[in-house]
């Protein structure tokens, strides 16, 4: 008996560091993917994606997945966001100019969609020149959805240096069902032409505004901060980004927030690390993003899902 015991000690002994050892690495694990929309030039295609599984490294997940159907038939700056019943909600551009709305489509699996929708929401403004970038948020204090967008309404603003049909402020409307919409209203007016908005909710009461700074010596990226997340935005940032930097897209990973932004004269894509959006780190040498991606937002979803996409290709 006693050498049945000893045996049974020395074998646990042995495979002790490999169970610990296995669970080390398994705690390490995260069940979680990231998926980044996409678009690829003329905007025509429709809905590509990417993934990564650690919000750093990001391979082609295939596509188009959604062909634009509504409005001017093209497909800009898609943006998604996915709500507490698990349907994801995308929404998007349709037009340079003319159109007064924008694309809307949802999804269980980012595989199959509804039927597209077109959202006329500044069908109102009779002069309006556009509506541009749509960002799409989930208000999971009001249980409702909230999307922002660029507009330019000639001779409403003071200009700048801005042409008159380029001088964008940020609009919003809300919904809880995508049947019916709030009255558009004005969002954010910083002083100057703004567009490719993005809402971050960092704790209660603490919401943060990343935008571009429109305005032609600028075109970079900037923040602003409210405690409500209709506003005011107010103390817009320096920027942070460089000269012809758009559509930033925002993702937490630990306990960081990475901003990605297109770099659109050179091409490439480049992001900034931060946790309290006041210092930013480069981090664009750490990033890895196929060319041709343009910008979209960035979700959080299950591994697999990101499988099941893999294998839809």
């Amino acid at each position: 008996m006693m050498m049945k015991y000893f045996k049974h000690f020395i074998e646990t002994r042995k495979i002790l560091p490999l169970l610990i050892a296995v669970f080390s690495i398994c705690s390490g694990c995260s069940r979680d993917a990231y998926v980044f929309t996409s678009f690829r030039e003329p905007a025509t295609d429709g809905l590509y994606l990417l993934s990564s599984s650690d919000g750093y490294n990001w391979a082609d997940a295939g596509g188009p997945y959604l062909k634009p159907e509504v409005g001017g038939k093209l497909m800009r700056d898609p943006s998604i966001v996915q709500g507490p019943d698990g349907v994801f909600h995308l929404v998007w551009r349709t037009n340079w100019k003319g159109d007064k709305g924008f694309g809307y489509a949802s999804s269980k699996d980012l595989v199959k969609w509804s039927p597209q929708q077109f959202i006329p929401v500044m069908e109102h403004e009779a002069e309006v020149v556009n509506v541009w970038a749509p960002e799409i948020f989930y208000d999971d204090e009001q249980k409702r959805y909230i999307i922002i967008w660029a507009s330019t309404i000639p001779f409403k603003f003071p200009r700048g240096e801005e042409d008159e049909k380029n001088n964008h402020r940020m609009y919003y409307t809300t919904t809880t069902d995508f049947k019916t919409f709030s009255k558009a209203a004005l969002f954010l007016d910083p002083g100057f032409s703004v567009i490719d908005a993005v809402i971050v909710k960092k704790d209660k009461n603490a919401y943060t505004l990343v935008l571009k700074d429109n305005t032609r010596p600028n075109r970079n990226i900037k923040v602003a901060e409210a405690s409500q997340v209709l506003g005011p935005y107010q103390n817009v940032s320096a920027p942070f980004t460089g000269f012809l930097t758009e559509g930033p897209s925002v993702v937490k990973v630990k306990d960081s927030w990475l901003i990605y932004f297109d770099q659109y004269r050179d091409k490439t894509y480049g992001a900034v690390r931060t946790k309290d959006f006041r210092q930013f780190e480069n981090i664009s040498k750490e990033i890895t993003v196929p060319e041709g991606h343009k910008h979209g937002t960035i979700v959080k979803v299950s591994r697999r899902l990101v499988h099941s996409l893999n294998k839809k290709r």
